[in-house]
Parts: structure tokens; C-alpha cells; sequence
């Protein structure tokens, strides 16, 4: 098929229940997105899938739920009050505000006027709200715009509780929060979106051996979740692109439909972190070897993964349009256990009792082993395999005349459209 087109995905998350803009009824508000049941259902397996591949599966790895408001020393000590900022221009002829790195040609994106921006100004990107009755400086709070520093400033806490073996990680999965002067490409780019990230703890002279390993474990997870390798690209970030703590940054980029742009991040943070929480805190966050030895303080490798991005990626890569009976089907091509509904049960008629019984019981006992099981008895059997297909059900079960007689069921698949007769016992 053609190249995924943007609309293409927009249009299917809307009609079929993934994703719809947040607050539409009053207009929406820029930047974010309400999930719907679809969009919840894969929103959910592509976590729980990252959960177990890297925390549960894992013997050196550990879990936390740190606080999304946070005391304002974390963002002094992080750096983030000083110089989480992006570069803010207006245009003079709209006054639409942009971000002066987005611009292309000096040609404004809103009403094509060019050379018409005032100069960059620096614009801090966090959400800052204030904690208490009374709002003063030392009230002062913000909604966290990174999962990390939780993890860091909770070191002392799992070190001290657990004490695990040297070296391992911590891992988060949660909301992040930043006030992006120009939301974009759909989810791509909001204020609002989920993270799964991981501060992996290892000592200095071996950051390179673990950075190669969690570049490879990348590599796992892209193909754990249905992303084809020639629609990844590697990006060594250069020197002055890099975060201000980072001393390597690897950007794993993905073909969107909108073009090449950052999909993950693996960086090398140094020391950085639990230094300046450290000094900033006044408490000791370094480790103490189990075999004995001085105390050190451990540097980290971060592994980043978006949640929205990781979902409009696999929709990107799972997107397909073919031809069945002459007639043009679109359907998501996504792995099994991404899929937000595993099988459709269908009686073939809906006007015989006798059938509708049958396909009741057979949903019934699919709907307990596998959960996420949709009844649909809708139109014709062509019709529901189309809605099917088009929210990536794998596999339709429809129950007809011969299930009455020898308790068999056509089985269709999705990618194929291939039919089989299956016995309901090995359902």
C-alpha cells in the first residue's frame, strides 16, 4: 500500500473508539487527548507488556509510583526552573506563537507570512500551581514534566528498603506534564502524556558495555510490539543537542506518517542527578558494595519510552488497506498482544434462536479465558468482519448450522481472511 497518511489514523482513532480530542464538546483544549475504550484497551497491553519485559522478567529491576506534584527543590537541584526552556517567537501578522526551531523557511505555519517573528525569548516549558491555602513562594509546586527525577530522589529509599544487588534499576510508568508552545501531530506531541522510563544504576567504568545492552533490548521491544526494523533509525545525538546532564544520547527515530522523528531516547546521564540532589538535599545518596569497598555514587543509563508515541507508532506500522471480494479494506495488522479485543463472537443469523443460544454459550467461554471478547450480531457476517478487521480483531468466531450438529465454529483471520472449522473445546 501507499504511505500511512496522518488522516488516515486520525479519522480510525476517532470513529472507532481510540482516541478523541480532550474537552471536544467545548471545543477541545490544545495538547491533549481523551483515550476511549479502544485507545484504553491498547493503551494497556502495550504498558503491561512493558512491564513484564522489563521489570517483572527481570531480576535486577524495580518498580516505583513516585508523586506527580513534587517538592520545588527537585526541579532546582534537576535544573529544570533554569533551563527546561524552549526558544518562543510570535508572529508579527497573526500572532501565532511557535517555537522558533519548528519554523521552516522563516515562513509561518498559520498564515504563510515570512520574516515576520519577533526574536527568540526563552520559555520555561513546566506547569507551575501552587500547594496549600495560600499561594505564596514557598507554595510554589509544578506538575512534574519527566517521571525520572521521582525515581531519583526515591534511591536512598530502595536502596536502603531492598539493598538490591549492584548494578539495577528502577522503573516508572506515569504521567508527565509540559506546557508545549505548539502541540503537534496529533499525539505525538502534547502537554499532557504517559511515560515508561527507567534509571538504570551501574558503575562509571562500565556505562558503555550497559548502554550497549539496553541499545540491544531496544531492539526486543521494537519487535515485541510489531515496529519492522527499516522503520527505525538510529540517531547518535550530536553534543550540543544533547540535554544538559547527558554525555551520550541515542534518539531512536520512526518513520510517522508526518515524516522521521524521535520516537524513544537512551542517554547517558553521568552522575548528574544524584549529585546535585545530593548537595541540594544533604543526603548521602551513594552505594555501598555488598562485597565491601568505599561508597560510590552510581551513574545512570536512562532508557525512554512515550506511551502516546509508542501507540501512534504501532498504529502507523500495524496500518494496512487491501482488497477483499473487490471490495477496499483497511484493517490493523497488530501483534496479538496489542490487539484490544482478541475475537469477535457472531451468531451468522441473529433471527434463529437456536443460533443465538449456541453463540451465546461459545462467547461465554471464550469471553472467560481470554477477557477481551466483543458479541456482534450486526448487519451481515461481511460487515462485522470489516469492523473487525479495522480495530485489529485477530480472529472472528461465527457460529452457523453446522456448530449445531458437530460443535465447530469458522474461525476467520484477520491478516489472512483465511476460514477453518475449529472444534469449541479448542477454542
Amino acid at each position: 500500500m501507499e504511505k500511512v497518511l496522518s488522516e488516515d489514523i486520525v479519522s480510525l482513532c476517532k470513529r472507532r473508539g481510540f482516541i478523541f480530542q480532550g474537552s471536544e464538546i467545548y471545543g477541545g483544549l490544545a495538547g491533549t487527548w481523551d483515550y476511549g475504550p479502544l485507545g484504553v484497551a491498547i493503551k494497556r497491553n502495550i504498558t503491561n507488556l512493558w512491564w513484564k519485559m522489563f521489570v517483572e522478567d527481570r531480576d535486577d529491576m524495580y518498580g516505583v509510583d513516585a508523586a506527580i506534584l513534587m517538592n520545588q527543590k527537585v526541579w532546582q537541584a534537576s535544573g529544570h526552573t533554569s533551563g527546561f526552556n524552549d526558544p518562543l517567537v510570535e508572529c508579527s501578522e497573526c500572532k501565532t506563537r511557535l517555537r522558533a526551531d519548528h519554523i521552516e523557511n522563516d515562513k509561518c505555519p498559520n498564515c504563510g507570512k515570512t520574516g515576520k517573528f519577533s526574536a527568540p525569548r526563552q520559555f520555561n516549558m513546566m506547569f507551575k500551581t501552587s500547594v496549600g491555602p495560600v499561594e505564596d513562594e514557598s507554595s510554589v509546586s509544578y506538575l512534574r514534566p519527566e517521571t525520572a527525577q521521582g525515581m531519583f530522589t526515591n534511591f536512598k529509599n530502595v536502596v536502603d528498603s531492598i539493598y538490591p544487588d549492584f548494578p539495577f534499576g528502577m522503573a516508572q510508568i506515569g504521567k508527565a506534564f509540559r506546557n508545549e508552545i505548539s502541540p503537534r501531530d496529533f499525539i505525538f506531541r502534547g502537554r499532557e502524556f504517559e511515560q515508561m522510563e527507567i534509571e538504570y544504576f551501574v558503575a562509571e567504568d562500565e556505562w558503555e558495555a550497559r548502554f550497549e545492552d539496553w541499545k540491544n533490548e531496544f531492539y526486543k521491544w521494537f519487535e515485541a510490539i510489531g515496529l519492522p526494523k527499516n522503520m527505525v533509525h538510529e540517531l547518535d545525538v550530536p553534543e550540543g543537542d544533547r540535554a544538559h546532564y547527558s554525555k551520550k544520547t541515542i534518539d531512536f527515530e520512526f518513520d510517522f506518517p508526518f515524516g522521521k522523528s524521535e520516537l524513544y531516547g537512551l542517554a547517558y546521564r553521568t552522575d548528574f542527578d544524584l549529585k546535585n540532589h545530593e548537595k541540594s538535599s544533604g543526603k548521602k545518596l551513594v552505594y555501598v558494595p555488598k562485597e565491601g569497598g568505599k561508597p560510590f555514587t552510581p551513574h545512570v543509563i536512562e532508557p525512554t519510552f512515550g506511551v502516546d508515541r509508542t501507540i501512534l507508532a504501532v498504529l502507523t506500522a500495524s496500518y494496512k488497506e487491501d482488497e477483499v471480494n473487490g471490495e477496499k479494506r483497511s484493517y490493523l495488522a497488530l501483534p496479538d498482544a496489542l490487539a484490544p479485543v482478541k475475537y469477535v463472537v457472531s451468531p451468522l443469523v441473529k433471527n434463529k434462536p437456536e443460533l443465538v443460544k449456541k453463540a451465546r454459550e461459545v462467547y461465554a467461554l471464550v469471553k472467560k479465558k481470554y477477557g477481551a471478547v466483543l458479541w456482534d450480531d450486526n448487519s451481515n457476517v461481511g460487515k462485522r468482519y470489516r469492523r473487525a478487521d479495522e480495530i485489529g480483531v485477530p480472529k472472528c468466531i461465527t457460529i452457523d448450522f453446522q456448530t449445531l450438529e458437530d460443535d465447530t465454529v469458522t474461525v476467520r483471520d484477520r491478516d489472512t481472511t483465511n476460514q477453518e472449522r475449529v472444534a469449541i473445546g479448542l477454542l
